[in-house]
């Protein structure tokens, strides 16, 4: 999972990308970069944070009035910074790119790409294959200006030779801002638009929530299959080049994004609200004597204050979170997971001696945290624990582009509902129906018919993943994590990246 935008300003970017960045942040921990072009090409990217990343003397060579940044958690490659975006090919013309998701056929098309477009790749990240396919794909037409009609003729290719997720923003140099989605519309993409005095200025990013923090207007998502291309004169062209066929994940409204933002017309803090509200029917069925609702903070929030309503008991802040620990879920590494949960949250005793809790958490991946908390809350003096989850048992890896690294380590796979509540700690365990959270987002927009929800058992909609696959991954994945490849935040800067390119 990342987090991408791109900005076309009448005034330097930088500072602009910076901020957005840092509303992103939750996207990604690992590392972060921005790009920007005034003359050439200006770089900088590394390890960490956003705060810990850029410091006054690389944000000042950061010249230009339009730029890319993003924020990256690994799904695909490795920790190093070498793998942080964004990434440049010099030829044609000097393209910059910044990608969210996972391409699927990496390996064939890897191979296609070194041996018969005769292309160099420096690391093992398919964004950096990515930005060499568009690059083929646009000298493979032989003109010697960028034009709207070129790219969307470039981008036939570029859709018809990629498989998997993709959400893509490309700084072209010297002619503006290339941005597209893929067919399924798996990752998120919004554009946004502010008024100014001598051009509007414009706006792409993974979620609408950067673009309201920047004063950018809300003006559309990017549709899936759709390209859009901004030019220096800040004109905008779009196409829907290839057919859209509406897929996007369903994990983005579950836990992903952040509630402010809307995605493809839905609101993901309604979507939240719904799921709390249908949970609520089913845990009355069951007749509990529950005392208090409590949310593990944060993304469970907006479910568990409808779903308290609902049941007509309390709901009560049980849990603090201390924000400056990374979300668990995103961190790399099990260890480094397992760690963090300790000094994550903390319990209110007064809000849990002798009563019967019910824990309200977005989802369970590996068990270990919801283990950790409900151990955490009988600690407090709880009578009794229930455990509730806004999202249905989580069973398949994400191979586009979300860390759900081995069918092995999701604590559903071949255990029972019951049994799962034994290994958390958990005095009864209730589950979202998979229809009730597919009906939670559908309502918000009823044109979405399909969402991709793999992880839950649901089918791979781009019908791109083999069993070779899945095992492929998740060695790859699993090897990436328990290496020493994983850097700290804060790393000092690295020759490459104290220069900018030229």
């Amino acid at each position: 999972m990342c987090g991408i935008l791109g900005i076309a300003s009448n005034k330097p970017v930088a500072q602009q990308i910076y901020d957005g960045l840092t509303v992103l942040q939750h996207r990604g921990q690992d590392s972060a970069g921005i790009m920007t072009f005034r003359n050439h090409f200006h770089l900088k990217k590394g390890n960490g944070l956003v705060r810990d990343v850029f410091h006054t003397k690389n944000m000042m060579r950061l010249l230009g009035n339009v730029g890319i940044g993003h924020v990256r958690y690994p799904t695909a490659g490795g920790y190093d910074a070498g793998e942080a975006q964004p990434f440049f090919v010099n030829s044609p013309f000097g393209i910059a790119l910044i990608h969210n998701g996972n391409l699927t056929n990496y390996d064939a098309l890897k191979e296609e790409v070194s041996k018969k477009n005769i292309r160099y790749l420096n690391t093992t990240s398919d964004s950096e294959l990515l930005l060499n396919v568009l690059a083929n794909e646009i000298l493979e037409l032989g003109k010697k200006e960028i034009t709207p009609e070129l790219l969307f003729k470039a981008m036939e290719s570029v859709f018809r030779r990629l498989k998997g997720s993709y959400a893509v923003i490309a700084l072209i140099a010297g002619y503006g801002l290339l941005a597209f989605r893929d067919p399924y519309g798996i990752r998120p993409l919004c554009f946004g638009k502010r008024d100014a005095d001598m051009f509007p200025e414009y706006m792409f990013s993974s979620e609408s929530v950067a673009l309201d923090t920047l004063g950018f207007e809300f003006m559309a998502d990017v549709q899936p299959g759709e390209v859009y291309f901004i030019d220096n004169q800040r004109n905008v062209y779009n196409k829907q080049v290839v057919k859209r066929k509406w897929a996007p994940c369903i994990f983005e409204h579950v836990y992903l994004a952040r509630p402010d933002s809307i995605i493809d017309d839905v609101s993901v803090y309604k979507t939240r609200l719904r799921l709390g509200e249908s949970l609520a029917k089913k845990i009355k069925k069951m007749n509990l004597d529950i005392d208090v609702v409590v949310p593990v903070p944060d993304s469970s929030r907006s479910a568990a204050l409808p779903l308290a309503q609902a049941l007509g008991v309390k709901y009560r802040e049980g849990l603090v979170k201390n924000r400056y620990v990374g979300r668990t879920f995103i961190m790399p590494g099990q260890e480094i997971r397992k760690k963090s949960i300790h000094y994550k949250l903390n319990a209110v005793p007064l809000e849990l001696r002798k009563r019967n809790v019910l824990l309200v958490d977005d989802s369970i991946v590996r068990g270990n945290t919801s283990k950790k908390i409900v151990e955490m809350v009988r600690a407090a003096g709880a009578r009794k624990v229930y455990f509730a989850s806004t999202a249905p048992p989580l069973v398949n890896p994400c191979l586009y582009g979300v860390d759900m690294p081995s069918r092995k380590d999701f604590v559903a796979n071949g255990l029972t509902t019951e049994e799962i509540a034994k290994f958390i700690g958990a005095d009864k365990l209730i589950y979202q129906d998979e229809k009730e959270l597919l009906s939670a987002a559908k309502r918000g927009n009823p044109k979405i018919t399909n969402f991709c929800y793999a992880c839950m058992g649901g089918k791979y909609p781009a019908n791109d993943i083999t069993e070779e696959m899945l095992n492929k991954a998740e060695l790859s994945r699993g090897s990436a994590q328990e290496s020493d490849e994983y850097f700290p935040h804060g790393e000092e800067d690295s020759k490459e990246d104290q220069m900018s390119l030229v």
